[in-house]
């Protein structure tokens, strides 16, 4: 026959296989498929990304037989003489998923079929004998129903695969025919050419496959051959035969050589296998996490690991870094406060000294008109302070200061204003309730007077030290 199908056939298959045969490497690992990630840098989608071989390459021979056919390979006993062709198949194997993939496929071969060998070269008298050689290029389907229809629960790795292919193509073939009778006559009877509307054809079949190597895989195949033509076969009547196609069995054995540098071909590759093998690592690796490692030395309920105050009291209550509350944030624990909500000094356990503070003609000051921060605003409980102080002024015969002052928070311009502002208001206050005027003055004096000097800056102090700071106080002039 011409080799032009044949020619179309390697043109398609040499480049695809040049294409795809990597560099093919082996990576350490104790599972029978590999499941190495790429590197974390390569993007998604890609050829670099890919962690499964996809590409391969197969070939095989075996017996062609005609069966739905005038003219037919196998008798059966005592029907005559069986007859047995030749048949080769080489194709390029892409994977799409792991359940299904296409193939290129080029069969070559020739089918014998009738009641005399034609390659004999011998009479016959009990009927025709013909032979057809063929050629074929089609475009198979192929379904790994082992993957597909793998149990869920099944987590040991699998070295068979039944695979099932469907497809069409093209078909060119020229039919021998010997007649009968004592003489060999043998001539060539139908002739079809490729890529014609009258070449189309169909195969289906299935293939069971054994992984021998990593990269090599061993098959058995069976195809059923739809030629779509009546004269396939070479006889010289076709009414024994009342379908309107011959058609033919091929079995093969065949081999596929698994392409790339990665440890396994997709089709090998049951995702279900990798989530069950990632379990069994991670709970080879899984260890008790030691809690407390270092203990609690304080019984606080904080492990030492991270607790912050290691000799905490016991009973006091604590955050979650393991450090004694306090409410008030007044420098006095809760457990020691007796004034839990309301800072006070520590001298008086947490609580606020007596509000009702007096000017006497010792000390001639008074203290304890205090401010909330940032605020000039004078607070109701100042009001029996002031109240006293009033009656004091007005029964003395001297002249007083209004003295404002702040903690040590802001920058000295504003709390310079911020103390005037308090000093005025306070004076204010004293002249709305029967001071006279001319007995007090207002002065402010910023941060520069501290109750408590310490409290510089502000974050060494308790808050009820820096409260203390923020105040409006008397001297006599």
């Amino acid at each position: 026959m011409k080799l032009n199908l044949t020619s179309v056939a390697l043109a398609l298959v040499l480049p695809t296989a040049v294409f795809a045969q990597d560099s093919i490497m082996s990576t350490a690992g104790n599972y029978p498929n590999s499941y190495t990630s790429g590197s974390a840098n390569v993007s998604p989608f890609t050829q670099e990304s890919k962690r499964f071989n996809d590409w391969a390459i197969s070939a095989g021979a075996g017996v062609p037989l005609m069966q739905s056919s005038d003219l037919t390979s196998i008798k059966g006993f005592g029907a005559g003489k069986n007859l047995y062709g030749w048949s080769a198949y080489l194709s390029v194997d892409k994977a799409i998923t792991h359940a299904f993939g296409l193939k290129l496929q080029y069969d070559k071969g020739e089918s014998r079929q009738g009641f005399v060998n034609t390659k004999d070269n011998e009479a016959s008298t009990a009927g025709d004998g013909a032979r057809t050689q063929y050629d074929a290029l089609s475009v198979l389907g192929d379904i790994n129903f082992s993957n597909l229809l793998r149990r869920v629960d099944n987590h040991s790795p699998f070295r068979w695969a039944l695979h099932g292919y469907a497809g069409v193509g093209t078909l060119a073939y020229r039919a021998y025919r010997q007649d009968a009778g004592p003489v060999y006559n043998q001539s060539m009877v139908t002739e079809v050419k490729p890529f014609k509307l009258g070449s189309l054809f169909g195969q289906a079949g299935a293939g069971l496959k054994y992984r021998a190597t990593r990269s090599l895989d061993l098959e058995a195949r069976g195809m059923y051959i739809v030629t779509g033509d009546d004269t396939f076969d070479g006889a010289r009547s076709t009414t024994v035969n009342d379908s309107p196609s011959d058609n033919l069995i091929n079995i093969t054995l065949g081999a596929t050589l698994n392409l790339g540098k990665h440890e396994s071909h997709l089709f090998w590759h049951d995702p279900l296998q990798e989530i069950y093998y990632k379990l069994d690592v991670l709970a080879d690796k899984n260890q008790d996490v030691e809690v407390c490692k270092k203990g609690d030395a304080d019984n606080d309920g904080v492990c030492d690991d991270w607790d912050r105050q290691l000799d905490t009291p016991a009973g006091a209550r604590v955050d979650g870094a393991g450090v004694a509350l306090d409410t008030d944030l007044d420098g006095v624990i809760d457990l020691y406060d007796k004034c839990v909500t309301v800072p006070g000094p520590v001298e008086n356990n947490g609580c606020p000294t007596n509000s009702s503070s007096t000017v006497t003609d010792n000390t001639r000051t008074l203290e304890g008109i205090e401010f909330d921060l940032n605020s000039d605003r004078i607070l109701p409980s100042n009001t029996p302070i002031l109240n006293n102080a009033v009656n004091y002024i007005n029964s003395s015969e001297g002249s007083y200061y209004v003295i404002g002052g702040t903690d040590t928070r802001g920058t000295d311009a504003y709390n310079q204003k911020l103390s005037e502002r308090r000093a005025n208001n306070v004076k204010n206050y004293l002249i709305q309730n029967g001071v006279n005027a001319g007995k007090i003055d207002a002065i402010g004096k910023g941060e520069t007077n501290l109750k408590y000097p310490e409290c510089d800056p502000a974050t060494k102090c308790p808050e009820w030290k820096n409260r203390a700071n923020r105040r409006v106080y008397f001297e006599a002039k």
